[in-house]
């Protein structure tokens, strides 16, 4: 998507020192334009109007009304990009996950301890770009449970035993930035307990990886664990890079282990979907599969290529159910993919592969 003009940016946060780093941050990017800024909802709703932004940033704790409420109240009457930017606490990382299942397009860690001025500004900018082409959804259902229970209103799986195919997939590997958690949720949430070992890297901040593993683990048949440098890569479990870590898959005996580690960021990414998928073709070749879902820019796509010319099958989330189509239209350029489906057919053709049945989210 081509923009003839400056990308508009409304900024909500109670603390006036933020919206000035946040201000400043974007003060020598080209493209973009801070066009106002708020300390509270009741403020940002008057200026949203007034000043019609193409990107909202938001913080979670705010006086007069939480990020949330206003959040909820936004995607049922006005749906728009946001962006979400949190502290790191346990309680501010759970509603931040929260505001990606009610539609909020990213988060964003705040400065502040681990998270530095300088790792934001590496961030924001990009993020306000791929939050400005993003498909924006609105609410139709707000419970938590019925999301759980019924990923985007699809039925849930059926783990009943199938003919395995001829070559079964022994290792799915999954790879996704913008609009990604919610992808790969709808995907685990369908696939069997039985599943071979899974790894995924996903582009989010430190401390927020582990909130999200939690949280899959609490709604998803197969146990889900943020990795840790050594984790053994085994059926029923799927394995979430940390933030800010690359994660890259070895052998091991008769299997595989996962090791963590720092080092520079591939495609502007730190974990990258092309180290995870690149070692996955080193180390399973033929035995694996791969899965690239929607976000921004090109990361994955050389990696998922490796991965076919090894010999394993790989997959991409087709452009109409992507947040951002970035990364799946590299790879699909690139010809890196076997197939490109809508996301509530990728678990069923992962279940194809490994043996298993998933039912049809949709009729054909």
């Amino acid at each position: 998507m081509t923009r003839d003009r400056k990308t508009r940016v409304l900024i909500v946060d109670d603390s006036a020192i933020v919206r000035k780093i946040l201000t400043e941050a974007l003060a020598s990017e080209p493209d973009l334009e801070v066009v106002g800024t708020a300390p509270d909802p009741f403020i940002a709703r008057d200026k949203i109007v007034a000043l019609r932004p193409d990107v909202l940033t938001l913080d979670i704790e705010m006086p007069r009304m939480d990020g949330l409420t206003f959040l909820r109240k936004l995607m049922r009457h006005h749906p728009m990009p946001v962006i979400v930017i949190s502290s790191l606490g346990q309680a501010s990382c759970h509603a931040a996950l929260e505001s990606l299942r009610i539609g909020a397009v990213e988060v964003l860690a705040k400065p502040g301890g681990p998270y530095s001025v300088g790792d934001l500004r590496l961030n924001l900018a990009s993020s306000i770009r791929a939050a400005a082409v993003a498909r924006v959804r609105r609410i139709v259902s707000d419970s938590p449970a019925a999301a759980a229970a019924s990923p985007a209103g699809f039925p849930a799986p059926n783990p009943v035993s199938a003919v395995r195919p001829l070559h079964a997939a022994k290792l799915i590997a999954i790879g996704a930035s913008t609009g990604g958690t919610e992808a790969i949720r709808e995907v685990l949430m369908r696939l069997p307990p039985q599943s071979p070992p899974i790894v995924i890297a996903q582009h989010i901040p430190p401390v927020f990886s582990l909130a999200f593993a939690r949280r899959l683990n609490e709604i998803c048949q197969v146990e889900v664990r943020e990795a840790m440098d050594g984790d053994e890569a085994r059926p029923g479990l799927a394995l979430v890079a940390p933030g800010d870590r690359h994660m890259l898959l070895v052998g091991s005996g008769h299997g595989y282990r996962v090791a963590v580690r720092d080092g520079p960021r591939v495609c502007w990414q730190r974990p990258s979907v092309d180290v995870l998928f690149t070692s996955v073709a080193e180390a399973v070749g033929k035995d694996a599969l791969g899965a690239i879902l929607t976000g921004m820019g090109a990361d994955g796509a050389h990696g998922l290529l490796r991965m076919k010319q090894a010999g394993a099958r790989t997959i991409a989330q087709d452009e109409a159910t992507c947040v951002v189509f970035g990364m799946p239209r590299e790879a699909i350029r690139l010809g890196a993919t076997d197939r490109v489906l809508p996301l509530d057919r990728i678990a069923a053709a992962i279940c194809g592969q490994i043996g298993c049945v998933a039912k049809p989210a949709l009729s054909a």
